[in-house]
């Protein structure tokens, strides 16, 4: 991870601007340089992953213009081949150093070329603006805002925005921004033309899709590891890894001691494949201390996020202090394209490819968030080999008809995908889905309910919730989060859409809860 800040004019405070830049300072902790860009400043905080060397140190400059990106071009090598022929020189092995020579060539047709994880500000000098864009999925993060003087600003985090601007908004994921609007350049959810490949070809191409998808998120110049919970999509992540590389691979996973679901099916998985594996363990008093800090550092009160962030973050900080990784691969995404335990109760094809579309577009608040911050915030890097733009977008084209759980098991399309070819025991492979927040501990969202339980009596909850309009807290667990959000960003509640939440309009859906564990198909998945 690295940070960047993008200020589009005049600075209006300096101090505002000096420490709301080094509120970042831990995704990129290995340099920091800011550039001076017409009447503005492009600002950029590095954790070396590609190029090492201080040549790949950013913001890049050609010829008078700027770029500053945090983001994994992969196969930036082939782009660079051309770029070189055209008559480009380059001075280090970063793959951002591409950036601006693309530019030069496509404008901003770049971004739709770009295979990649990324959120970027050029400065284009030769016409004095500005260009920002971030990745169709949102994977890297990118808020907006105006100063006082109606200057725009762009920033990788809301906390380096919060004493510069009034309104903080996240950037769309695909769209770029030139000339004072948004322009969609891809949405991976805009289905056209509907795939209708049978089961065993779209079996077969999910497979290599994500196979490739893995592959490509290996290469790095730093050391990689691998969050493993032992349910199905980190535990083939970690197996098409192990396959791909020459070494044991080294996996991570996190549990409550006394009743970590996870724990007991990650070190099955690693035994399995080979790993080399570590267990961490967390506590109740960890849990509750640590609160505090994970919703700062995420810059949400939703609660599925900050539940889910509380082992994540814990197992990344243990990961940052005891290991010298510095990328983490991860098991996101995978849910939104392939179904929840709630989409069970999709009633047609339809309407399960709608809530597809939603959880994707709304992924850059929720999980996708949730790795970024808590990875990050530890001076590492998230890979989410899921959101590989050619497997996301192959995903969502196939007929939604067979997404459906309509086999007695979720996901069936993804185990199939991989059954007898000896990646994952069959144990795992068809094992229920445990949400993550429930498989670290069920203990652990539990002591969060009586932790909020305890802060407020039942008048103070329903006289507290009131103060709020947008996303009402609906639950004293809910009104705690909001209310330690809003001590460190007041009035932002809008850079989140809502409470993440099964479909209420669906039969068996109309929970208050969050946590799968409410569902009546839940069954077998907390064993």
């Amino acid at each position: 991870m690295c940070s960047i800040i993008g200020y589009c004019g005049p600075v209006a405070d300096a101090e505002a601007f000096r420490k709301g830049f080094a509120e970042t300072v831990s995704r990129g902790p290995d340099d920091s340089r800011i550039a001076s860009t017409g009447e503005g400043v492009l600002g950029f905080r590095r954790l070396s992953i590609m190029g090492l060397t201080p040549e790949g140190m950013q913001p890049f400059e050609l010829s008078g213009c700027f770029a500053v990106c945090n983001g994994e071009l992969y196969g930036f090598e082939k782009e660079r081949e051309k770029l070189k022929k055209l008559g480009y020189t380059f001075s280090s092995d970063s793959d951002c150093e591409i950036l601006l020579p693309m530019y030069f060539e496509y404008g901003t047709d770049l971004f739709k070329m770009l295979d990649a994880e990324f959120a970027c500000v050029i400065y284009d000098g030769r016409t004095g603006e500005y260009i920002a864009a971030r990745d169709p999925i949102g994977i890297r993060p990118l808020y907006h805002g105006n100063d006082r003087n109606g200057v725009t600003v762009f920033a990788s985090e809301p906390k380096n925005l919060t004493g510069i601007c009034d309104k903080i908004m996240p950037f769309p994921p695909g769209h770029y921004y030139k000339g004072g609007r948004f322009v969609c350049y891809r949405d991976v959810t805009n289905v056209t033309s509907v795939c209708k490949d049978n089961i065993e070809t779209a079996c077969k191409n999910i497979r290599e899709k994500l196979i490739n998808g893995v592959s490509k998120r290996l290469i790095a110049d730093a050391k990689v590891g691998f969050l493993l919970s032992g349910g199905l999509d980190s535990s083939l992540v970690c197996a098409i890894a192990q396959r791909e590389s020459n070494a044991p691979i080294k996996t991570f996973a996190i549990g409550m001691s006394e009743d970590a679901i996870d724990l007991k099916y990650a070190r099955e998985v690693a035994d399995f494949i080979g790993s080399d594996h570590k267990e961490v363990f967390m506590t109740p008093e960890e849990v509750t201390s640590s609160l505090e800090t994970v919703i700062r550092l995420l810059g949400t009160y939703d609660i599925t996020t900050i539940r889910a962030s509380m082992g994540m973050y814990l197992v990344c900080k243990a990961i940052h202090g005891q290991t010298d990784i510095r990328v983490l691969l991860t098991g996101e995404i995978s849910d939104e394209l392939f179904g929840y335990k709630y989409t069970d109760f999709a009633p047609s094809a339809e309407e399960f490819q709608k809530e597809a579309v939603k959880r994707v577009r709304e992924l850059h608040m929720y999980d996708v968030l949730r790795a970024d911050r808590c990875i990050s915030v530890n001076s590492l890097e998230a890979r989410v080999p899921f959101g590989d733009l050619d497997f996301a977008s192959y995903v969502m084209r196939l007929d939604p008809a067979i997404k459906m759980n309509v086999y007695g098991k979720g996901k069936y399309l993804l185990r199939h995908a991989f059954e007898g070819l000896g990646y994952l025991p069959d144990s795992i492979l068809w094992r229920e889905k445990a949400a993550f927040s429930d498989a670290v501990g069920h203990s652990m969202v539990d002591y969060l309910k009586e932790y909020a339980e305890k802060t407020y009596t039942d008048d103070e909850f329903e006289t507290r919730k009131m103060l709020y309009d947008h996303a009402r807290p609906f639950t004293k667990e809910s009104l705690l989060y909001r209310e330690i959000f809003e001590k460190y960003y007041p009035g932002q509640a809008e850079m989140v859409t809502d409470f993440w939440m099964p479909n209420k309009a669906w039969e068996g859906c109309d929970v208050n809860d969050p946590s799968a564990r409410v569902l009546s198909n839940y069954g077998d998945s907390g064993k």
